[in-house]
């Protein structure tokens, strides 16, 4: 598997030089900038100049991009002196910044070159260009700034896919078409979910009734199942002074995402990016015995992130964001009953959405031990738990080097959607340093200190992220039980108004969440509108349904999503309801 993806990468990647060769001829006085493999495809930067690339260029630039591969040969890789390769290059500023970079850090300069197209580059290609290039598709434009600084030039980043058969390709370009019809920004506008205002900013979403409703019902299920393994609710501050995140090591971490106060008197305050260094403090505030642990404090509560502007996307990647944050404090023999418990209530939360988990054991890279926090010692012995954890679970889980937190290792929960897209959704970590660098203890059995451990545990993650993975998935038909309306009651005209008031009564003194549209449209514009904004059930009133209703039984025609259920007294539809609420189907 590895190797496929070795190879898979390699010819993606060689996509993006043949798209550098091709825009280069085809836009005199373009250059090129980086051009690396990503996930499901490559992105080639360029400086354009005066030119200017839409999607509607892409069918020309790949007919010529088909044509020039024809010509192309193995790429042939050489080691070159700096200044041979300043000589190749002196025609690219953005070669020319590699090459100097390079140079400052000792590192080997390689050219390559599959026959017409020198370029620099250390290689990762595939063998046989002409042969195996074939099935790529470009996808998109969009700006982006030299080496991600806003200091810097905005380029042009051209994006495009490459899959081995064409089968395959097609299949990702259906998938990718069928995302963009269900993209999150689109429908949560449509649904009105949630908002945005140019006086806040960006990355600064503001949720409606509508969408508030849906966070709230999907916060409550994660606490009941919590508040069963016995957590207990806590509340912090949104900043904190500046030497909590010096401690914990998110300062340096996060230095370049923090949102940085200064008051009045001179003192450094940060807006949370995290909120397990003030879960600490409240843990450290009173001696704790043995007999007190394990502490397990749950808190639904937002952090703030400085990300850049062009790296922000709908609700996927905000400034403030909202995690359903837990962390459990406990001595080193309580780590696996309490992951087991974690575990217990993944499986519980995420059974409704018919998600297929898989998981992915995120440890460390040991030739990168300086991007962590602690010994070696201590992350092999925490990464132990986590694999003997998984083995127990009898999960079918993969290793990822170099994925984990920078304070511990983690089992990162992996969901498949509708579109058989990836997505990490819950986390669990076990961390060991933390409780280190704060001291937190209990005193034990025989009246001595105990270095405690801590445990991590995000069920959603960021609600802000799982909504947009929430919204794509169900394309906005969320089921019964999720719906902000879950009812709409339509009366086919003014004459029927009254008795839609009193099932409308009915309905919300039941716990509904019910609507009724008064507007003085005709019954095809109301259902129309109902449809569009995916509401679950409609009801219609009109003379029929009064004809038959009597003080006890009121009728009403239920019309859903998929089908028409007919004429139904209202009772039985309530029970229906609160069977798919109950069953959160």
């Amino acid at each position: 598997m590895a190797n496929n993806n070795i190879k898979l990468q390699n010819l993606r990647h060689s996509c993006a030089h043949l798209l550098a060769a091709t825009i280069l001829e085809m836009y005199p006085g373009a250059k090129n900038a980086i051009g690396p493999a990503i996930d499901n495809g490559f992105y080639q930067d360029f400086d354009l100049g005066e030119h200017k690339i839409s999607e509607n260029d892409f069918p020309v630039i790949e007919n010529r991009m088909h044509e020039r591969v024809l010509k192309w040969d193995k790429f042939t890789e050489k080691q070159v002196s700096v200044e041979q390769a300043k000589a190749d290059f002196s025609w690219n500023p953005y070669k020319q910044e590699l090459i100097d970079e390079f140079a400052t850090e000792g590192k080997i300069i390689t050219e390559n070159n599959p026959g017409d197209f020198l370029d620099l580059c250390k290689g990762g290609h595939c063998d046989n260009p002409a042969h195996e290039l074939k099935n790529f598709k470009l996808l998109s434009v969009a700006g982006a700034y030299w080496r991600g600084s806003e200091k810097n030039k905005m380029l042009t980043r051209i994006y495009g896919t490459y899959f081995e058969t064409k089968d395959e390709l097609d299949k990702y370009l259906w998938q990718i078409n069928e995302a963009k019809k269900r993209d999150h920004k689109k429908i949560g506008i449509e649904l009105d979910l949630f908002t945005y205002s140019d006086l806040v900013g960006p990355g600064l979403p503001l949720w409606t009734p509508k969408g508030t409703i849906i966070r709230q019902i999907l916060d409550d299920f994660v606490w009941t199942l919590r508040r069963e393994k016995g957590y207990q609710r806590v509340e912090i501050p949104h900043i904190t002074k500046s030497d909590l995140y010096k401690i914990s090591g998110h300062w340096d971490k996060f230095k370049n995402e923090l949102f940085i106060i200064k008051t009045r008197e001179g003192h450094t305050f940060a807006m949370k990016p995290m909120n397990c260094p003030h879960h600490t403090q409240i843990y450290n505030h009173r001696q704790r015995s043995y007999r007190d642990l394990p502490q397990r404090y749950a808190n639904t509560t937002m952090c703030y992130r400085d990300e850049q502007t062009g790296e922000l996307s709908g609700l996927s990647r905000v400034r403030s964001f909202t995690q359903d944050d837990a962390h459990v404090f406990c001595r080193q023999n309580q780590i696996k009953d309490e992951i087991l418990k974690i575990w217990d209530i993944v499986d519980n939360f995420y059974q409704p959405f018919g998600f297929n988990l898989r998981v992915r054991l995120s440890l460390h890279d040991p030739k990168n031990m300086k991007a962590y926090l602690g010994k070696e010692s201590s992350w092999r012995s925490a990464e132990k738990a986590l694999i003997d954890i998984a083995k127990q679970k009898k999960a079918k889980y993969f290793i990822a080097t170099g994925e984990a937190a920078f304070y511990g290792p983690k089992i990162d929960f992996m969901a498949y959607d509708s579109l058989s897209r990836e997505w990490q959704v819950a986390t669990i970590q076990l961390d060991m340093n933390m409780p280190d660098r704060f001291d937190l203890v209990c005193i034990d059995e025989n009246g001595q200190q105990e270095r405690i451990v801590m445990i991590h545990a995000a069920i959603m993650g960021s609600i802000e992220r799982f909504l947009s993975i929430l919204i794509e998935h169900y394309a906005g038909n969320f089921p019964t039980w999720l719906s902000p309306v879950q009812v709409l009651i339509l009366p086919v005209s003014e004459k029927h108004l009254l008795t839609s008031h009193k099932v409308f009564e009915i309905m919300l003194q039941d716990g509904i969440r019910v609507q009724i549209d008064n507007d003085n449209k005709t019954l095809g514009a109301k259902i129309r509108q109902g449809v569009l904004q995916k509401i679950p059930y409609l009801c219609i009133i009109g003379d029929k349904e009064e004809e038959k209703s009597t003080n006890t039984d009121m009728k009403i025609s239920v019309r859903g999503r998929t089908k028409e259920l007919g004429l139904t007294s209202v009772n039985e539809f309530l029970k229906s309801i609160k069977d798919q609420v109950d069953k959160k189907i």
